[in-house]
């Protein structure tokens, strides 16, 4: 390999850093610039929001309805409650946090494991495609919070023997039913992504449809999979916090917004303090990925959103 062709690859190296670096410094002035619009927004706006006809368009800007973003930054350094033994209000959201994100983890995998399982089908049998496809875009459209009371009502039914059905598996149920659509749509699409050529030239080698599947057609489908599985991590987050929220299980961050939430009208710098929590586990579910990414580098040239 000669130098000229070794520059390109060279420089590409030197330039990641750089690359990374950057893309965190646009994240860091996308808060910034929110934050921003926020305190502008508080200060110019009208008291009562932009009301048009009967519907308010944009919210109040009292500090009960908006408060300033240092305050709900100071309020997650203080105590939950005024008892002296209270946690501060940032250790019991990372603590309700990681009890949802387990949940989410769990979700997450049976999200994997149904949606890859769907697209293989669907991938060897083109008859399976035409009549499963539109019933798992078409079960997207049930509204999570009716769903989920029925999943905990069915669920507390299940008894086989000592085993008992828990709140948690029922959350863990319904973050796996909104984490296998992308997974399934994504893994079908990078299954089939192999050119006729290379499909092809394994069947002229006598190769099956199994070696073909783990020899070509998974190793094509990773720029794919990788985006879906982004996606699922982060529509499993937001299924457990859903379903929290409507099973009333207690311990996850689903359960403390809802908690805190009623307590705004005296406290309302501390109703964001779970919200926050909710969407840096968002992230950290979405972000985890890049840990796969990373193992599967050799397999991920580009990554492309089914």
């Amino acid at each position: 390999m000669t130098a000229e062709t070794l520059a390109p690859a060279i420089r590409r190296r030197r330039g990641a850093p750089a690359r990374e670096l950057a893309r965190w410094a646009y994240g860091v002035l996308g808060i910034l610039v929110l934050a921003a619009a926020w305190e502008l927004y508080k200060l110019l706006g009208p008291s009562d929001g932009v009301v048009i006809g009967d519907a308010r368009i944009l919210p109040r800007t009292t500090d009960l309805a908006m408060p300033h973003t240092w305050d709900m930054i100071a309020r997650l350094f203080d105590p939950v409650t005024r008892s002296a033994t209270a946690n501060p209000l940032w250790l019991e959201v990372a603590l309700a946090a990681l009890v949802t994100l387990g949940i989410a983890a769990v979700g997450w995998l049976v999200g994997i494991v149904v949606g890859f399982a769907l697209a293989l089908i669907m991938q060897r049998w083109r008859l399976a495609e035409w009549g499963l496809l539109p019933w798992i875009i078409l079960s997207q459209t049930v509204p999570l919070i009716a769903f989920a009371p029925v999943v905990r009502s069915w669920g507390s039914r299940i008894e086989i023997g000592a085993f008992e059905w828990q709140d948690w598996m029922s959350v863990a149920v319904i973050a796996s039913y909104l984490a296998f659509f992308p997974i399934a749509v994504g893994a079908l699409k990078g299954l089939q992504s192999p050119d006729t050529i290379h499909t092809e030239l394994m069947r002229t080698y006598g190769v099956g449809w199994w070696k073909t599947l783990v020899k070509l057609r998974i190793p094509a489908s990773i720029p794919y999979l990788l985006p879906a599985l982004r996606l699922g991590a982060a529509n499993a987050v937001i299924g457990a916090v859903v379903a929290e929220v409507s099973t009333g299980m207690q311990g996850g961050i689903g359960r403390i917004l809802i908690q805190y939430a009623g307590q705004a009208s005296g406290d309302p710098s501390k109703a964001w303090g779970p919200i926050f929590g909710s969407i840096v586990l968002g992230l950290a579910a979405a972000g985890s990925v890049a840990i796969l990414g990373a193992i599967l580098r050799n397999y991920r040239r580009v990554e492309i959103n089914a």
